[in-house]
Protein backbone atom coordinates (compact mmCIF):
# COMPACT_ATOMS: atom_id res chain seq x y z
CA UNK A 1 0.00 0.00 0.00
CA UNK A 2 1.23 3.87 -0.61
CA UNK A 3 -0.42 6.56 1.63
CA UNK A 4 -0.12 9.74 0.36
CA UNK A 5 -0.11 12.88 2.58
CA UNK A 6 0.72 16.32 3.30
CA UNK A 7 -0.03 15.79 7.21
CA UNK A 8 2.15 13.20 9.87
CA UNK A 9 -0.27 10.41 10.18
CA UNK A 10 -0.74 7.30 8.43
CA UNK A 11 -3.36 4.51 8.02
CA UNK A 12 -2.41 1.24 9.93
CA UNK A 13 -4.47 -1.58 11.43
CA UNK A 14 -1.69 -1.89 14.19
CA UNK A 15 1.48 -0.39 15.26
CA UNK A 16 3.06 -3.31 13.88
CA UNK A 17 1.37 -3.74 10.71
CA UNK A 18 1.52 -3.24 6.85
CA UNK A 19 -1.21 -0.82 5.44
CA UNK A 20 -4.74 -1.77 4.64
CA UNK A 21 -5.19 -2.88 1.32
CA UNK A 22 -8.70 -1.52 1.71
CA UNK A 23 -8.45 1.88 -0.48
CA UNK A 24 -9.71 4.68 2.10
CA UNK A 25 -10.36 8.22 1.71
CA UNK A 26 -9.89 10.94 4.63
CA UNK A 27 -10.04 15.00 4.91
CA UNK A 28 -9.14 16.91 7.32
CA UNK A 29 -8.44 20.71 7.37
CA UNK A 30 -6.46 22.59 10.35
CA UNK A 31 -5.16 26.18 10.44
CA UNK A 32 -1.01 25.85 10.24
CA UNK A 33 1.99 28.62 9.92
CA UNK A 34 2.81 26.85 6.89
CA UNK A 35 0.66 25.69 3.79
CA UNK A 36 0.41 22.59 1.85
CA UNK A 37 -2.35 21.03 0.30
CA UNK A 38 -1.51 17.87 -1.22
CA UNK A 39 -3.88 15.51 -3.17
CA UNK A 40 -3.08 13.02 -5.76
CA UNK A 41 -4.56 9.96 -7.64
CA UNK A 42 -1.03 8.84 -9.04
CA UNK A 43 1.15 6.76 -6.89
CA UNK A 44 3.77 9.22 -5.56
CA UNK A 45 2.10 12.10 -3.93
CA UNK A 46 2.71 15.39 -4.98
CA UNK A 47 2.88 18.44 -3.41
CA UNK A 48 1.91 22.09 -3.88
CA UNK A 49 2.64 25.06 -1.27
CA UNK A 50 1.15 28.27 -1.55
CA UNK A 51 0.29 31.21 0.62
CA UNK A 52 -1.63 34.44 0.89
CA UNK A 53 -0.92 37.55 2.65
CA UNK A 54 -3.49 36.87 5.26
CA UNK A 55 -3.58 33.76 7.90
CA UNK A 56 -2.26 30.47 5.81
CA UNK A 57 -4.92 27.67 5.67
CA UNK A 58 -3.45 23.86 5.26
CA UNK A 59 -5.67 21.53 3.56
CA UNK A 60 -4.37 17.43 3.51
CA UNK A 61 -6.01 14.71 2.52
CA UNK A 62 -4.95 11.39 3.11
CA UNK A 63 -5.31 8.93 -0.05
CA UNK A 64 -4.72 4.94 0.33
CA UNK A 65 -4.08 3.42 -3.11
CA UNK A 66 -2.53 0.18 -4.35
CA UNK A 67 1.10 0.84 -4.70
CA UNK A 68 3.12 -0.10 -7.43
CA UNK A 69 5.04 -3.13 -6.25
CA UNK A 70 8.54 -3.02 -6.13
CA UNK A 71 11.86 -4.97 -6.91
CA UNK A 72 14.09 -4.48 -3.91
CA UNK A 73 17.71 -5.46 -3.52
CA UNK A 74 18.89 -5.13 -0.12
CA UNK A 75 22.71 -5.05 0.32
CA UNK A 76 23.53 -6.19 3.84
CA UNK A 77 26.46 -6.04 6.40
CA UNK A 78 27.60 -9.07 7.77
CA UNK A 79 29.04 -7.33 11.02
CA UNK A 80 27.56 -4.82 13.51
CA UNK A 81 24.34 -3.65 14.65
CA UNK A 82 23.10 -2.22 11.01
CA UNK A 83 22.40 -6.03 9.54
CA UNK A 84 19.15 -6.17 12.13
CA UNK A 85 18.31 -3.13 9.81
CA UNK A 86 18.16 -5.48 6.78
CA UNK A 87 16.15 -8.21 8.06
CA UNK A 88 13.34 -6.02 9.42
CA UNK A 89 13.11 -3.83 6.14
CA UNK A 90 12.66 -7.05 3.94
CA UNK A 91 10.13 -8.48 5.94
CA UNK A 92 8.05 -5.42 5.81
CA UNK A 93 8.18 -4.95 2.53
CA UNK A 94 8.13 -8.73 1.91
CA UNK A 95 4.49 -7.96 3.66
CA UNK A 96 3.60 -5.28 1.47
CA UNK A 97 3.99 -7.60 -1.33
CA UNK A 98 6.91 -6.20 -3.14
CA UNK A 99 10.08 -8.27 -4.55
CA UNK A 100 12.97 -8.54 -2.23
CA UNK A 101 16.59 -9.97 -2.33
CA UNK A 102 19.43 -9.60 0.03
CA UNK A 103 22.82 -9.67 -0.87
CA UNK A 104 24.65 -10.49 2.08
CA UNK A 105 28.72 -9.51 2.68
CA UNK A 106 30.82 -12.72 2.66
CA UNK A 107 29.64 -16.38 2.28
CA UNK A 108 26.72 -18.50 3.41
CA UNK A 109 28.41 -20.93 5.42
CA UNK A 110 30.57 -18.90 6.93
CA UNK A 111 30.48 -18.68 10.97
CA UNK A 112 28.86 -15.49 10.99
CA UNK A 113 25.78 -16.73 9.10
CA UNK A 114 24.59 -19.39 11.99
CA UNK A 115 24.07 -16.33 14.14
CA UNK A 116 20.95 -13.95 14.33
CA UNK A 117 19.67 -12.33 11.79
CA UNK A 118 21.86 -13.81 9.22
CA UNK A 119 20.65 -17.58 10.42
CA UNK A 120 16.82 -16.07 9.72
CA UNK A 121 17.39 -15.08 5.97
CA UNK A 122 17.42 -18.57 4.39
CA UNK A 123 16.53 -21.60 7.33
CA UNK A 124 15.74 -25.40 6.42
CA UNK A 125 11.80 -25.46 7.12
CA UNK A 126 9.68 -28.50 7.67
CA UNK A 127 5.99 -28.38 7.96
CA UNK A 128 4.34 -30.92 10.82
CA UNK A 129 0.94 -31.55 10.71
CA UNK A 130 -1.15 -32.41 13.79
CA UNK A 131 -4.26 -33.70 14.71
CA UNK A 132 -5.33 -33.45 18.29
CA UNK A 133 -8.63 -33.79 19.84
CA UNK A 134 -10.51 -33.08 16.58
CA UNK A 135 -8.17 -29.87 15.58
CA UNK A 136 -6.20 -29.90 12.58
CA UNK A 137 -2.77 -28.05 13.04
CA UNK A 138 0.38 -26.72 11.16
CA UNK A 139 3.30 -26.07 12.61
CA UNK A 140 6.19 -24.20 10.65
CA UNK A 141 9.82 -25.47 12.39
CA UNK A 142 13.11 -24.13 11.70
CA UNK A 143 15.84 -27.01 11.92
CA UNK A 144 18.62 -24.61 11.69
CA UNK A 145 18.43 -23.56 15.42
CA UNK A 146 16.22 -21.26 15.23
CA UNK A 147 12.36 -22.52 15.74
CA UNK A 148 9.73 -20.47 14.23
CA UNK A 149 6.19 -20.62 14.46
CA UNK A 150 6.02 -17.79 11.39
CA UNK A 151 7.74 -17.62 8.19
CA UNK A 152 10.45 -15.03 7.35
CA UNK A 153 12.34 -13.72 4.67
CA UNK A 154 12.86 -17.12 2.30
CA UNK A 155 9.31 -18.39 3.43
CA UNK A 156 7.58 -14.78 2.54
CA UNK A 157 8.92 -14.96 -0.83
CA UNK A 158 12.61 -13.33 -0.43
CA UNK A 159 15.72 -14.33 -2.34
CA UNK A 160 19.11 -14.42 -0.61
CA UNK A 161 22.43 -14.00 -1.68
CA UNK A 162 26.29 -14.28 -0.97
CA UNK A 163 28.96 -12.44 -1.96
CA UNK A 164 31.10 -9.45 -2.52
CA UNK A 165 28.95 -6.30 -3.65
CA UNK A 166 32.04 -4.92 -5.90
CA UNK A 167 30.84 -7.45 -8.03
CA UNK A 168 27.10 -7.09 -7.53
CA UNK A 169 26.28 -7.52 -11.47
CA UNK A 170 28.14 -10.94 -10.96
CA UNK A 171 26.08 -12.02 -7.70
CA UNK A 172 22.60 -11.32 -8.61
CA UNK A 173 23.12 -12.97 -11.95
CA UNK A 174 21.82 -9.57 -13.83
CA UNK A 175 18.61 -9.60 -12.58
CA UNK A 176 16.89 -6.19 -12.64
CA UNK A 177 16.05 -4.19 -9.52
CA UNK A 178 13.57 -0.84 -9.34
CA UNK A 179 15.40 0.41 -5.90
CA UNK A 180 18.39 -0.56 -4.23
CA UNK A 181 19.54 -0.06 -0.55
CA UNK A 182 22.87 0.11 0.24
CA UNK A 183 22.90 -0.80 3.74
CA UNK A 184 27.13 -1.98 3.90
CA UNK A 185 29.12 0.30 2.72
CA UNK A 186 30.73 3.01 5.47
CA UNK A 187 33.31 4.62 2.88
CA UNK A 188 33.13 5.87 -0.69
CA UNK A 189 35.75 2.99 -2.06
CA UNK A 190 33.18 0.45 -0.39
CA UNK A 191 29.97 1.73 -1.83
CA UNK A 192 30.88 3.01 -5.45
CA UNK A 193 30.69 -0.24 -7.34
CA UNK A 194 26.98 -0.91 -6.21
CA UNK A 195 25.92 2.79 -7.44
CA UNK A 196 27.69 2.62 -10.42
CA UNK A 197 26.58 -0.34 -10.79
CA UNK A 198 22.61 0.81 -9.62
CA UNK A 199 22.73 3.49 -12.07
CA UNK A 200 24.55 1.56 -15.63
CA UNK A 201 21.36 -1.36 -14.54
CA UNK A 202 18.44 1.10 -14.69
CA UNK A 203 17.77 1.21 -11.36
CA UNK A 204 14.84 3.93 -10.05
CA UNK A 205 15.78 4.67 -6.53
CA UNK A 206 18.92 4.77 -4.71
CA UNK A 207 18.78 4.39 -0.77
CA UNK A 208 21.57 4.78 1.44
CA UNK A 209 22.01 3.96 5.21
CA UNK A 210 24.25 6.27 6.93
CA UNK A 211 24.62 7.13 10.25
CA UNK A 212 23.88 10.20 12.69
CA UNK A 213 27.38 9.54 13.80
CA UNK A 214 28.92 12.16 11.57
CA UNK A 215 27.13 14.81 13.32
CA UNK A 216 29.62 17.48 15.03
CA UNK A 217 29.08 17.47 18.87
CA UNK A 218 27.04 20.67 19.70
CA UNK A 219 25.87 22.84 22.58
CA UNK A 220 22.24 22.93 21.11
CA UNK A 221 21.17 19.36 20.94
CA UNK A 222 19.42 17.44 19.28
CA UNK A 223 20.36 17.27 15.99
CA UNK A 224 18.46 17.72 13.32
CA UNK A 225 18.78 17.12 9.40
CA UNK A 226 20.67 19.84 7.81
CA UNK A 227 23.22 20.35 10.87
CA UNK A 228 26.92 20.47 10.55
CA UNK A 229 28.33 17.01 9.96
CA UNK A 230 32.01 16.00 10.05
CA UNK A 231 33.72 16.07 6.84
CA UNK A 232 36.20 13.86 7.07
CA UNK A 233 33.31 10.97 7.76
CA UNK A 234 33.28 8.22 5.53
CA UNK A 235 29.67 8.47 5.13
CA UNK A 236 29.68 11.71 3.91
CA UNK A 237 31.98 11.02 0.74
CA UNK A 238 28.91 8.92 0.08
CA UNK A 239 25.80 10.91 0.46
CA UNK A 240 27.82 13.35 -1.79
CA UNK A 241 28.45 10.49 -4.67
CA UNK A 242 25.00 9.29 -4.76
CA UNK A 243 23.42 12.69 -4.72
CA UNK A 244 25.06 13.18 -7.82
CA UNK A 245 24.73 9.91 -9.99
CA UNK A 246 20.49 9.77 -8.69
CA UNK A 247 18.32 12.06 -9.30
CA UNK A 248 15.92 9.73 -6.80
CA UNK A 249 18.08 9.34 -3.80
CA UNK A 250 17.39 9.49 -0.06
CA UNK A 251 19.68 8.63 3.18
CA UNK A 252 19.13 7.52 6.58
CA UNK A 253 20.88 8.13 9.55
CA UNK A 254 20.22 6.30 12.25
CA UNK A 255 21.60 5.79 16.21
CA UNK A 256 21.08 2.74 18.81
CA UNK A 257 18.69 0.14 17.72
CA UNK A 258 17.25 -2.84 19.55
CA UNK A 259 15.05 -5.66 18.28
CA UNK A 260 14.99 -9.25 18.00
CA UNK A 261 17.89 -10.13 15.71
CA UNK A 262 20.66 -7.52 16.69
CA UNK A 263 24.13 -8.97 17.13
CA UNK A 264 25.82 -5.61 18.79
CA UNK A 265 24.83 -5.49 22.80
CA UNK A 266 22.47 -2.61 23.54
CA UNK A 267 19.72 -3.49 26.35
CA UNK A 268 21.95 -6.97 27.03
CA UNK A 269 24.77 -5.04 28.15
CA UNK A 270 22.22 -3.67 31.18
CA UNK A 271 20.60 -7.04 30.66
CA UNK A 272 23.96 -9.15 31.71
CA UNK A 273 24.71 -7.00 34.93
CA UNK A 274 21.33 -6.49 36.14
CA UNK A 275 20.43 -10.39 36.33
CA UNK A 276 23.95 -11.02 37.86
CA UNK A 277 22.96 -8.88 40.66
CA UNK A 278 25.79 -6.55 39.77
CA UNK A 279 26.00 -2.74 40.09
CA UNK A 280 25.94 -1.21 36.77
CA UNK A 281 28.70 1.73 36.50
CA UNK A 282 27.71 4.04 33.88
CA UNK A 283 30.32 6.84 33.09
CA UNK A 284 29.50 10.83 34.10
CA UNK A 285 26.20 12.10 35.72
CA UNK A 286 23.62 9.16 33.92
CA UNK A 287 22.01 12.56 32.48
CA UNK A 288 23.24 12.56 28.99
CA UNK A 289 20.65 12.23 26.59
CA UNK A 290 20.60 9.58 24.11
CA UNK A 291 18.18 8.01 21.62
CA UNK A 292 17.66 4.22 20.91
CA UNK A 293 14.91 3.44 18.60
CA UNK A 294 13.70 -0.20 17.75
CA UNK A 295 14.66 -1.52 14.58
CA UNK A 296 10.62 -1.37 13.43
CA UNK A 297 10.57 2.36 12.91
CA UNK A 298 13.89 2.21 10.97
CA UNK A 299 12.49 -0.54 8.66
CA UNK A 300 8.92 1.74 8.61
CA UNK A 301 10.67 4.82 7.21
CA UNK A 302 12.66 3.06 5.07
CA UNK A 303 9.39 1.11 3.55
CA UNK A 304 7.89 4.62 3.14
CA UNK A 305 10.65 5.81 0.88
CA UNK A 306 10.51 2.96 -1.20
CA UNK A 307 6.29 3.87 -1.33
CA UNK A 308 6.76 7.22 -1.82
CA UNK A 309 9.52 8.21 -4.01
CA UNK A 310 8.60 11.62 -5.50
CA UNK A 311 8.32 12.21 -1.15
CA UNK A 312 11.34 10.91 -0.22
CA UNK A 313 13.61 12.09 -3.19
CA UNK A 314 16.71 13.79 -2.71
CA UNK A 315 16.26 13.84 1.06
CA UNK A 316 18.10 13.12 4.27
CA UNK A 317 16.22 11.74 7.30
CA UNK A 318 17.32 10.88 10.55
CA UNK A 319 16.39 7.50 11.29
CA UNK A 320 16.02 7.28 14.94
CA UNK A 321 13.07 7.26 17.86
CA UNK A 322 11.33 10.45 18.35
CA UNK A 323 12.06 10.27 22.14
CA UNK A 324 15.38 10.86 23.90
CA UNK A 325 16.15 8.90 26.97
CA UNK A 326 18.97 9.39 29.55
CA UNK A 327 21.65 6.61 30.23
CA UNK A 328 20.01 5.84 33.65
CA UNK A 329 16.59 6.09 32.42
CA UNK A 330 18.19 3.32 29.58
CA UNK A 331 19.61 1.24 32.90
CA UNK A 332 16.19 1.91 34.83
CA UNK A 333 13.91 0.33 32.00
CA UNK A 334 16.22 -2.57 31.58
CA UNK A 335 15.84 -3.25 35.22
CA UNK A 336 11.78 -2.96 35.15
CA UNK A 337 11.59 -5.08 31.76
CA UNK A 338 13.65 -8.02 33.96
CA UNK A 339 11.93 -7.36 37.36
CA UNK A 340 14.62 -7.04 38.91
CA UNK A 341 16.49 -4.38 41.53
CA UNK A 342 19.17 -2.49 40.14
CA UNK A 343 22.21 -0.18 41.60
CA UNK A 344 23.53 2.31 39.52
CA UNK A 345 27.14 3.81 40.08
CA UNK A 346 28.42 6.72 38.18
CA UNK A 347 31.97 7.37 37.93
CA UNK A 348 34.92 9.27 35.48
CA UNK A 349 36.98 7.31 33.28
CA UNK A 350 39.73 9.61 32.78
CA UNK A 351 39.95 9.28 37.28
CA UNK A 352 39.76 5.80 36.70
CA UNK A 353 41.68 5.27 34.09
CA UNK A 354 39.92 3.55 31.25
CA UNK A 355 38.27 3.50 27.61
CA UNK A 356 34.79 4.47 27.99
CA UNK A 357 34.27 3.33 24.59
CA UNK A 358 35.28 -0.12 26.04
CA UNK A 359 33.50 -0.07 29.25
CA UNK A 360 30.46 1.43 28.09
CA UNK A 361 27.97 0.97 24.63
CA UNK A 362 26.82 4.47 24.35
CA UNK A 363 28.55 7.57 23.89
CA UNK A 364 29.67 9.80 27.33
CA UNK A 365 27.48 12.59 26.01
CA UNK A 366 24.78 13.90 24.94
CA UNK A 367 24.37 12.63 21.69
CA UNK A 368 20.47 12.43 20.14
CA UNK A 369 18.85 12.92 17.19
CA UNK A 370 15.32 13.69 16.17
CA UNK A 371 13.28 12.36 13.03
CA UNK A 372 11.63 15.78 12.08
CA UNK A 373 12.69 15.19 8.38
CA UNK A 374 10.44 11.61 8.21
CA UNK A 375 7.35 13.42 9.94
CA UNK A 376 7.31 16.27 8.27
CA UNK A 377 8.14 14.93 4.87
CA UNK A 378 6.89 10.88 4.41
CA UNK A 379 4.49 11.37 7.41
CA UNK A 380 6.26 8.47 9.66
CA UNK A 381 5.33 8.35 13.16
CA UNK A 382 7.42 6.17 15.73
CA UNK A 383 6.36 3.15 17.49
CA UNK A 384 9.25 2.84 19.84
CA UNK A 385 8.21 2.74 23.46
CA UNK A 386 10.82 1.42 25.70
CA UNK A 387 9.39 0.01 28.75
CA UNK A 388 7.30 -2.13 26.59
CA UNK A 389 10.17 -3.23 24.26
CA UNK A 390 12.48 -3.91 26.41
CA UNK A 391 10.09 -6.22 28.31
CA UNK A 392 9.43 -8.48 24.72
CA UNK A 393 13.88 -8.43 24.89
CA UNK A 394 14.35 -9.60 27.94
CA UNK A 395 11.84 -12.68 27.25
CA UNK A 396 14.48 -13.04 24.47
CA UNK A 397 17.23 -13.10 26.16
CA UNK A 398 16.00 -15.46 28.82
CA UNK A 399 14.65 -17.88 26.21
CA UNK A 400 18.69 -17.92 24.32
CA UNK A 401 20.36 -19.08 27.72
CA UNK A 402 22.33 -15.79 28.17
CA UNK A 403 21.13 -14.81 31.66
CA UNK A 404 22.80 -18.25 32.65
CA UNK A 405 25.73 -17.71 30.73
CA UNK A 406 29.16 -17.62 32.39
CA UNK A 407 30.71 -13.99 32.21
CA UNK A 408 33.32 -12.05 33.38
CA UNK A 409 33.49 -7.93 34.16
CA UNK A 410 37.11 -7.46 33.83
CA UNK A 411 36.58 -3.38 33.21
CA UNK A 412 33.59 -3.01 35.42
CA UNK A 413 35.59 -4.86 38.62
CA UNK A 414 38.39 -2.42 37.76
CA UNK A 415 35.58 0.38 38.32
CA UNK A 416 33.91 -1.01 41.04
CA UNK A 417 37.57 -0.97 43.03
CA UNK A 418 38.26 2.28 42.52
CA UNK A 419 34.82 3.27 43.65
CA UNK A 420 35.32 0.63 46.73
CA UNK A 421 31.96 -0.75 45.76
CA UNK A 422 31.94 -4.44 46.86
CA UNK A 423 30.58 -7.15 44.34
CA UNK A 424 29.23 -10.17 46.07
CA UNK A 425 30.31 -13.14 43.73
Amino acid sequence: MATLLSSSSLIFSSSNSSPSLSPTLSLSSSLSKSCSFSSSLSISPSFLTFSTSTKRLSFSTTLSVKAQKKKVLIVNTNSGGHAVIGFYFAKQLLGSGHEVTILTVGEENSDKMKKPPFSRFSVEIFWFFFFFFGVFDVWCVDFSGNPEIFQEITSSGGKTVWGDPAEVEKVVAGAAFDVVLDNNGKDFDSVRPVVDWAKSSGVEQFLFISSAGIYKPTDEPPHVEGDIVKADAGHVGVETYISQVFSSWAVFRPQYMIGSGNNKDCEEWFFDRIVRDRPVPIPGSGMQLTNIAHVRDLSSMLTLAVESPAAARGNIFNCVSDRAVTLDGMAKFCALAAGRPITIVHYDPKAVGIDAKKAFPFRNMHFYAEPRAAKDILGWQGTTNLPEDLKERFEEYVKIGRDKKPMKFEIDDKILESLKVHVTV
